[in-house]
């Protein structure tokens, strides 16, 4: 084994071992926790670490699709830990619905707010969040409330990336390690086109509608009355030969045209026009 394969190794299970570390010292914990791959690694490591003294808390609301909330139920039913479910209707949110630039910096901050007082009246000291390096790279207002409020970032802290996230996962037995990254059905507007109920079901029953297809990675953009599919390129062909089918079902959903983008699945695509 080359000497650059040992440091690599060494390395990621330095990491391992600091985030335990890091854990340890927190006494006790509620961890924001989504269902999706960073915060499961994060619950898991934690309950592993601190046992009862964390408590797991998702946010329900019309941008958290039912199937990944109740994915997080079920992940908190297996594991034995104590789960609170929260409603968070960001649609009440002032100025949410018109959706800003900073949009995700409101509904993180009344999101945490809530968490925190949860936290509070269940004499938890610390709240964590599931963000990594990799998130530091893209436009993330919501990591601004996280500063603000205080809320932990074990991952970040440690200096975890998403791969490295993901392989943790799979050497402890999450079947999250292969999952398709997630971001709240809000994400899915252009800045500045109005955020609805009506809308937000479209594009969930959509994006549902693709994964019960058989496609992995996806988003469902929506853009007035049109859905942009972003597909991985490679599952380009299989969006063409079942373009019927997904045209058919997307307009019984309220859409007038369906596209697909040609640049294919990528994450922040709606924050490219923040850059012109």
């Amino acid at each position: 084994m080359e000497f650059n394969e040992y440091s690599e190794i060494f390395t990621q299970v330095k990491k391992y071992n600091d985030l335990k570390k890091y854990i340890l010292g927190l006494k006790s914990l509620l961890v924001a926790f989504s269902g999706g791959v960073d915060s499961t690694f994060l619950l898991k490591v934690a309950h592993d670490v601190l046992e009862d003294n964390v408590i797991a808390v998702t946010a329900h609301s019309a941008s958290f699709p039912q199937r990944e909330l109740n994915e997080a139920m079920e992940f908190c039913r297996f594991e034995r830990i104590r789960h609170i479910i929260v409603d968070s209707e960001e649609l009440n949110i002032d100025g949410f619905s018109h959706n800003p630039a900073n949009r995700c910096y409101l509904c993180k901050h009344e999101l945490f707010e809530k968490i925190l007082a949860i936290a509070e009246q269940n004499n938890i000291q610390y709240v964590a969040e599931g963000s990594n390096m990799d998130d530091e790279g893209d436009y993330r207002p919501g990591l601004q409330a996280v500063t603000e409020l205080h809320i932990k970032s074990p991952l970040r802290e440690v200096g975890l990336n998403k791969e490295e996230i993901r392989a943790y996962s799979r050497q402890l037995g999450l079947r999250t390690w292969n999952k398709q990254s997630f971001a709240c059905l809000s994400s899915r507007f252009p800045y500045g086109e109005e955020i609805t109920e009506k809308k937000l079901g479209m594009v969930d029953r959509a994006e549902q509608f693709l994964l019960d297809l058989g496609f992995h990675q996806l988003r469902v953009r929506i853009h007035g009355e049109i859905a942009r599919i972003e597909v991985l390129p490679d599952e380009f062909e299989k969006v063409l030969s079942c373009r019927e089918r997904i045209t058919r079902a997307f307009k019984e959903y309220g859409f007038h045209y369906v596209t697909m983008d040609l640049q294919g699945y990528r994450t922040g695509s709606m924050n490219e026009t923040l850059a012109l």
